[in-house]
């Protein structure tokens, strides 16, 4: 089979290129902006006519769109993820090669979500920001275009490779911060928040599995079960040996956190979907403490002193996607359609995560 993969090169490509080569069967083209790619193309400035025929060129079976960017505002958003999904749309059209589209979307689209609620593929989608009103075009435009083509809504991605950038990414860098100065205190803000965390890895199996089905439409990509930021950080704590005291400087007035180590009550615990077969949460590490605190001010990212302890501002959305507190994956159609269900649990994404960011130290 062979298969153009389109942005090979950004956090999502990489682990789906390793993914496809890891298939006897595929013989793999990557295109895009870098200097590693086999072709370089823009797609946000390159004609829909020259995509067509470097297509008909090469006759790939599947056509795999990880291109995109996060960041930015409309105008690059609107580029990069919009005007670039409708040139391979075009390209699809107009090509003699009856290339199957993988396209890859974004939990982003669906915008907030009621909490404890489970996202559907059917859920009307109401995104909270540019970022995802641009990937929802997109999607649009894929699901218009007549083409055999299916779109996966990748919810939270984690794991190795997880940018700097991204709320874990910089919970890691301040926890190595903390123990590289020997700090015993470490204060964080925008912890409320709760993601449907799927290991990168994860997701390349899907992709792959999607590119070898002929399932149409949009199919959810997620673990099916939520995890608050703050849990995900004592997880963090535990696996990187963290033992001082995680303080948390925003959140609800009169609602206090449990300590690290102390079972949570019944009633907070988080929806989880049980025929998927994860296992729960390993208990954070019992020699770390965790109070909740409060902080009023505006700032956004560290505080310029370091000494006693790392401060990172509160922030209402502290995922830059604009879905509010709360998002959770049905992944029901992903299990049904695509025979695909994660295996990687969030301890083992964030442990992956950590030593990357312990080579830093």
């Amino acid at each position: 089979m062979r298969v153009l993969l389109i942005g090979a090169n950004g956090y999502l490509g990489r682990f789906v290129a390793d993914r496809l080569l890891a298939d006897p069967a595929v013989q793999l083209t990557a295109l895009g902006r870098g200097d590693d790619a086999d072709v370089r193309f823009d797609l946000a400035s390159g004609s829909p006519g020259a995509l067509t025929r470097f297509l008909d060129a090469v006759h790939p079976g599947v056509v795999i769109n990880c291109a995109g960017t996060t960041r930015g505002g409309a105008r690059e958003l609107t580029r990069h993820n919009t005007v670039a999904v409708a040139t391979v749309c075009e390209a699809l059209r107009r090509s003699g090669c009856g290339a199957r589209l993988v396209q890859i979307g974004c939990a982003a689209e669906y915008g907030p979500s009621q909490p404890g609620s489970s996202t559907a593929e059917d859920a009307v989608p109401r995104p909270g920001g540019p970022y995802g009103v641009s990937k929802l075009a997109a999607t649009e435009l894929v699901l218009g275009s007549g083409l055999d083509a299916v779109v996966l809504r990748v919810f939270s991605p984690a794991g190795p490779g997880t940018p700097a950038g991204s709320p874990l990414g910089r919970l890691a860098e301040a926890m190595r911060r903390a123990m590289q100065t020997g700090d015993g205190e470490l204060k964080l803000g925008g912890l409320g928040a709760q993601r449907d965390f799927v290991d990168v890895r994860d997701v390349a199996r899907a992709v792959h599995a999607a590119s070898l089905s002929a399932a149409q439409g949009v199919i959810n990509i997620g673990s099916g079960r939520a995890v608050r930021l703050r849990d995900a950080a004592a997880i963090l704590a535990r696996v990187a040996g963290y033992g001082g005291a995680l303080h948390e400087l925003d959140g609800p007035p009169g609602a206090p956190r449990p300590a690290i180590g102390h079972p949570r009550p019944e009633h907070l615990a988080h929806p989880r979907t049980a025929d998927l077969g994860h296992r729960a949460d390993p208990d954070p590490a019992p020699h770390a403490t965790y109070t909740h605190g409060t902080h009023t001010s505006a700032h956004t990212g560290h505080a310029a002193h370091t000494p006693p302890s790392i401060h990172t501002s509160p922030a209402a959305y502290p995922y830059p996607d604009g879905c509010g507190t709360w998002q959770q994956a049905d992944v029901r159609t992903a299990r049904d359609r695509l025979g695909w269900r994660p295996r990687i649990n969030l301890e083992e994404s964030l442990a992956d995560i950590w030593m990357e960011a312990a080579c830093r130290i």
